[in-house]
């Protein structure tokens, strides 16, 4: 293994891929239960991530992004307790959860430890989701699955992912040495 890459960097990079394939996928199946499952290991695969991701920006002294990353996670928790429920019977654990997906993608981006492209993408993704999660809490009805939002702000949620992933592989990306650590 390369001496900027950690095995809990490749393991953060895997739930993050699998997470954003599955994600998507999920949106696209028509079937509920195969929806259902997808997102059920999308979502684990999302908390892990975040899990690996909060500790290692807390060692390396970015606590901003060390608490985005734990209320992302927290965000996704909330949306995989409620997964089971489908579309519909998730609504309010979806509105939390995108919520907390906001809160935690505007801390990451506000912390300055990925490259600049990254944090705008996983800004622009949160102000969706706080629109999406604002709009559920004012009454409309809302799904996971609803159009234009927040339907269309997964793809940015997922190139953020790709950016993270990115810079996780890659060690260094955004140039301020946070990005890169030795094996642990």
């Amino acid at each position: 293994m390369e001496r900027n890459r950690s095995r809990t960097d490749v393991i953060a990079a895997i739930g993050l891929a699998i997470g954003g394939a599955l994600g998507l996928a999920g949106t696209f199946v028509p079937l509920a239960e195969a929806r259902q499952i997808l997102w059920g290991i999308d979502g684990v695969g999302i908390v892990v991530a975040c899990v690996l991701l909060t500790l290692k920006y807390f060692r390396l002294g970015s606590d901003l992004a060390a608490a985005g990353f734990l209320v992302f996670g927290i965000g996704e928790a909330l949306l995989v307790s409620g997964n089971s429920a489908g579309v519909a019977g998730s609504a309010p654990s979806f509105a939390g959860g995108v919520l907390l997906w906001a809160a935690g993608l505007m801390m990451i981006g506000a912390a300055g430890v990925f490259a600049a492209w990254i944090r705008y993408v996983g800004m622009f993704a949160a102000i969706l989701f706080a629109v999406t999660a604002a709009r559920m809490h004012l009454g409309e009805p809302i799904t996971a699955l609803s159009s234009p939002l927040p339907f269309f702000a997964y793809p940015f949620l997922v190139i953020t992912f790709g950016g993270w992933i990115y810079t996780l592989i890659r060690g260094n990306a955004a140039g301020d040495g946070v990005g890169s650590t030795t094996n642990r």
